[in-house]
């Protein structure tokens, strides 16, 4: 018997891959959509971020107008000059009024350029932050009771956290009438 002879391996096929050039291409349209998806998720989360502290800006505020509100419809009083724009009103409280202070100081003093915050100020005189990011200091027009009206405190809150941008102002307002004065 005769033997096979081996067989000689033939000659492999060049096998097929991707050139350098191909490579490059390749990593810099890669880096040109990763770069993109970057700068947008990047964006998003500044806007979330600017749109938290609006939020909280404007929720302070009215968290601040819901606490002057119970206030004053329980005072008796108030000092600041009648149908004035003021930075301040001072608020006399009957001891009927629940809380220990018998008067209580809301003032609007600067923070910075256009920035204002509103604080209060009870008996012990310590003022406390209520609102920020107020971007006016007059804040407060007080209409002395007349004949067949109580006394009446308007309130004016233009909240920004960028003045400079008058597109992003939000503004809280309300009338608060004082139920304790008496009508003339």
């Amino acid at each position: 018997m005769r033997g096979r002879a081996p067989r000689l391996p033939r000659r492999l096929a060049p096998e097929a891959g991707y050139s350098l050039i191909e490579l490059l291409t390749v990593l810099a349209i890669m880096s040109l959509v990763l770069g993109g998806l970057t700068v947008m998720f990047q964006a998003g989360m500044k806007a979330e971020v600017r749109a938290n502290r609006n939020l909280q800006a404007q929720q302070n505020a009215r968290a601040a107008l819901d606490r002057m509100r119970r206030e004053l419809h329980c005072a008796n009083a108030i000092t600041a000059a009648s149908g004035t724009p003021v930075a301040s009103v001072t608020v006399s409280l009957p001891a009927s009024c629940p809380g220990s202070d018998t008067t209580a100081t809301y003032a609007t003093s600067p923070v910075g350029a256009n920035r204002y915050e509103l604080t209060r100020a009870g008996d012990s005189g310590t003022p406390v932050r209520v609102a920020d990011y107020i971007t006016s200091s007059t804040v407060f027009t007080y209409f002395a009771p007349a004949a067949g009206t109580l006394g009446r405190l308007t309130v004016d809150f233009p909240v920004n956290l960028e003045p400079a941008d008058a597109s992003t102002l939000w503004r809280l307002e309300d009338d608060i009438v004082l139920r304790n004065t008496t009508r003339l």
